[in-house]
């Protein structure tokens, strides 16, 4: 036998796999567990390693990357649109689909993890695209003459099928992962659920919220003009 040491410490290694469940909702449960029934003596403590260690670091880069990500395509946008205020309704889709994702982990009973942060970046490319569909139908639509409140009832109106469809097509594809429980489900099933719950409330409020900001505004904007 040996004893084992990191850092001049002594530790002891207790192995184990995961199946069937997520890393995360694992470790919190046995963090709970041991809180109530262990009193640990002085100068012991309890570390994990292994997948969870693994995937802390992953969500800490993530907590870095995405940011980052939504801002370089918020000055996509603006060089595209040209204008700050088309280019912040667009982004305004980020916590619709977010609001989504995480109620869609919350009633399925998961945590954020690195497949789930990894599915909420996919939600926002589509919830953005949606949005640009959107905006960019209705300015077309005011550059034939129509008024701010025509452009937008009948861009949402005629908009409504495409969005609808790309949102219905990306759902039913992830049914399957959604609902798997076989190997590899404690990845599929988190990413499936955000993207699934972040599609479904983007699109409503999309279709919804996002005509409604846009003629706010620029109702106000041809106000001030005047």
């Amino acid at each position: 036998s040996f004893v084992r040491r990191e850092q001049l410490q002594r530790y002891a290694v207790i192995q184990m796999d995961v199946r069937g469940r997520d890393v995360d909702g694992f470790v919190q449960d046995a963090n709970d567990a041991i809180a109530s029934s262990v009193e640990l003596p002085a100068g012991y403590w309890v570390e994990w390693g292994g997948a969870f260690e693994n995937q802390q670091r992953a969500l800490t880069r993530l907590s870095i990357i995405v940011p980052l990500t939504i801002f370089f395509i918020f000055v996509l946008l603006y060089t595209a649109f040209n204008s700050t205020k088309y280019a912040t309704m667009i982004i305004a889709n980020v916590p619709f689909a977010t609001i989504g994702g995480i109620f869609a982990l919350f009633v399925s009973g998961q945590y954020v993890s690195v497949p789930s942060a990894i599915g909420f970046i996919a939600v926002f490319g589509v919830a953005m695209l949606n949005g640009i569909v959107l905006i960019s139908f209705i300015n077309e639509l005011r550059e034939q003459g129509l008024s701010v409140a025509d452009a937008v009832r009948k861009g949402a109106e005629l908009r409504l099928r495409p969005v609808l469809m790309t949102a219905s097509v990306a759902i039913l594809g992830l049914i399957p992962m959604l609902l798997s429980s076989g190997v590899g489900a404690e990845t599929q099933r988190p990413l499936a659920s955000v993207v699934v719950g972040g599609l479904i409330t983007s699109t409503l409020l999309t279709l919804i919220l996002l005509p409604v900001i846009y003629e706010w505004v620029e109702t106000r904007a041809e106000q001030r003009s005047s």
